[in-house]
Formats: structure tokens, C-alpha cells, sequence
């Protein structure tokens, strides 16, 4: 159904803005120079302000670059508007036709390019299928669920055939049950059609689930590239540690790093020893260890590295969320299986250690 999948490459691409008020240059995109596969859902994600949906809207034309190229399948699309460039947008905002039922919304784009009437019925009968929404083709927009609306106005992107789909949060009205269910739709739906899609969002759980690679952004710059697993496991900063998911760090001396890439550090005089390190760490800089929750544990006190007080506990069925407050400020550690395992009480001391060949020394910097 959909045209052969293409790849997008962006060649230091930068936006700046001047700031109405102050005058002065806002960056809103620096030198952003990556390459997305074709038929890949790759994942902008970055806290407000980072750049990102002025990222999107330049590769979907609806902003021009300052400087840089933009290229879909090869081609220099970098000052072309949006309907002459082979992409289509879903927005955060439905923006469906109130006086149009489901069907007529769909077909709606196919109309404006004069295409046959028997192509457009073919076209959005199997489109409406693709998303799960044939039995409903002729129902009004306004009886139709958030979820419904959302898949209306992906189809109506999809009917049109796109070489690349932009979905700039599309996801962000939904309830958390919903997004769950949409992430899952929206994942089968790209694959099924193999087509290259770029997707932006703020929320972690949507890139790691959505995504074959996450582009981490920050202050208009892209900070780093990778699958989710990379991003999450490896980072290669404290910005995008934090960013991306659940964790503590233990200031730490770098002494030393072993050849299968593991090393030695000193927590306050402490040996320890971490079975990661980033590049550019080198010994005798300041330094971070990050670790996840789950790479954590409760220990009595004294035979950890972090001594504590548990603060909260949160069930979660498999496992229980334990929050211990340290010198290090609160820790939150994962406990699995809780039916087999006791777990201290609030106020109880504990102290907190670490599995060694879980976790990563990071430089020493918020950035």
C-alpha cells in the first residue's frame, strides 16, 4: 500500500529564531546531522524546548532550515513545501472534518489530488482495515472515541501513500490506557507498511516502546543515537541517563579501567568497581557511577556502599519500588519477586549496594 520505504538524511541542519521580545538569536536547532533507515520508526525525544518538533516540522517543510540540507531518498527536499515533498503529518490535534464522516475524512486528501473515484474507494477501504476501523466508516467524527479520532486521522495520512509519516505527539490527549493500546497499533501499523517514520514525544515509555532507534535532544542539540536498549543501558551522559529513564549516581574517582572495558573507581575512599564505563571517561576525572533500579539492592547496614533509611515502598505486583534516603539524596530501588523476599519497612535502616557488572561510570556532568 504504501511507497517504497526511503531514507532521511539531515546534513547539519540548524533553525534560529530571533525572539520577538528580546531581540536576540534563539537556537533552536544546532548542527543536527543524522541519517534515518528506510522503513525504520525512529523516536525524537527531549524535554520541551529541546528542538525536536522543530526538527519534525523542517523535514516535514512546514519550517525552513537556517542552514543545512535535508534529503528524502536522495533527494534535496530542503526548500520544497510540505506538498511537494512525499510526507504526511498526524498532529496532536485531531483536525478532522466535523461535517465529514470517518470515510470521508480519509478519502479527503486523495480527493484534493483528483485521484478516481474507484482508486479512492479501493484505497480507503483498505486503509480503514489497516487501522481497525472499517466497521465505523460511516459514522461522524463527534461519536467517535479519542483512540477512534487518532486512528482517523492516521489513516487519512496513510491513504495518501506517503514515502515518510511524521507523528509529531500524537498520543498526548489520549488516557494512559489508550496511548498504551495506540503505541501498540501504531508500531504494528509502521511495520506492516514497512514505511520510514519519524515519530516526536517527551515521554520515554512511548520512545523505548515505539522505536528501532531514539534520537536524545537537548538545547537543540542532538545529545545521543541508539536503540532503545543503547540509550537506556549505555548512555553516555548524566542528562541522558536521567532523561530516559530511573536512576542513582555515586560520585566516584576513576582509578583505573580494565581491558574487558570494565573498571576501578573509589567511592570516598571506598574500591568499587563497575562493569561499564562511557567514552571519554579517563582516569583521574571526575566521575559518575549510574545505576538503575533494578541493578540495585537492599542490603542490611553496613554492607553496602550507601547507608539509608527506607523512605516509601510502592507495590507494583512483581515488584516493589523502595526508596531509600542516603547521602547521595533518595535512592530508588526495584525489588522482584516480593512474595519471596522480605522487604524493610518504612524507617528501617538499610544501606544500599549495587550489582558491579550492571552499571556504567558516566562523566561527571549534567550536559
Amino acid at each position: 500500500m504504501a511507497a517504497k520505504s526511503v531514507p532521511v538524511k539531515l546534513d547539519m541542519v540548524s533553525k534560529t529564531f530571533r525572539d520577538p521580545k528580546t531581540k536576540a538569536q534563539v537556537h533552536a536547532v544546532r548542527e543536527a546531522n543524522f541519517e534515518i533507515r528506510p522503513g525504520e520508526l525512529v523516536t525524537l525525544l527531549g524535554p520541551s524546548g529541546c528542538g525536536k518538533t522543530t526538527t519534525l516540522r523542517m523535514i516535514g517543510g512546514f519550517e525552513l532550515p537556517t542552514q543545512g540540507k535535508i534529503y528524502i531518498g536522495g533527494a534535496d527536499v530542503t526548500y520544497l513545501p510540505p506538498n511537494g515533498r512525499e510526507t504526511a503529518t498526524v498532529f496532536q490535534s485531531y483536525g478532522l472534518f466535523p461535517h465529514l464522516n470517518v470515510e470521508e475524512n480519509v478519502a479527503y486528501g486523495l480527493k484534493v489530488r483528483k485521484r478516481p473515484a474507484a482508486e479512492i474507494e479501493e484505497r480507503v477501504r483498505k486503509t480503514l482495515d489497516l487501522v481497525g476501523l472499517a466497521e465505523l466508516a460511516k459514522r461522524a467524527p463527534g461519536r467517535l472515541s479519542g483512540g477512534q479520532q487518532q486512528r482517523v486521522a492516521l489513516a487519512r495520512s496513510l491513504v495518501v501513500e506517503p514515502q515518510v509519516l511524521l507523528l509529531d505527539e500524537p498520543l498526548s490527549n489520549l488516557d494512559a490506557l489508550l496511548r498504551e493500546q495506540m503505541r501498540v497499533e501504531i508500531r504494528r501499523i509502521q511495520k506492516t507498511l514497512g514505511i520510514t517514520a519519524i515519530y516526536v514525544t517527551h515521554d520515554r515509555i512511548e520512545a523505548m516502546s515505539l522505536s528501532d532507534r531514539v534520537i536524545v535532544m537537548k538545547d537543540g542539540l542532538v545529545r545521543q543515537i541508539g536503540s532503545p536498549s543503547e540509550i537506556y543501558e549505555r548512555p553516555n551522559s548524566m542528562f541522558v541517563a536521567g532523561f530516559v529513564g530511573k536512576v542513582a549516581f555515586f560520585p566516584v574517582a576513576l582509578d583505573g579501567i580494565e581491558a574487558d572495558g570494565s573498571c576501578r573507581c573509589s567511592l570516598e575512599g571506598v574500591a568499587v568497581r563497575a562493569g561499564h564505563v562511557a567514552e571519554g571517561v579517563a582516569p583521574g576525572q571526575k566521575a559518575v557511577i549510574m545505576a538503575r533500579p533494578e541493578s540495585l539492592r537492599l542490603l542490611a547496614p553496613g554492607q553496602g556502599i550507601a547507608e539509608g533509611i527506607v523512605s516509601a515502598k510502592v507495590y507494583l505486583g512483581s515488584s516493589v519500588e523502595v526508596f531509600v534516603k542516603t547521602r547521595y539524596g533518595e535512592i530508588l530501588v526495584q525489588v522482584d519477586d516480593p512474595t519471596e523476599k522480605r522487604i524493610a519497612d518504612e524507617g528501617e535502616a538499610v544501606s544500599v549496594g549495587f550489582n558491579e557488572s550492571l552499571v556504567r561510570v558516566l562523566p561527571d556532568s549534567a550536559g
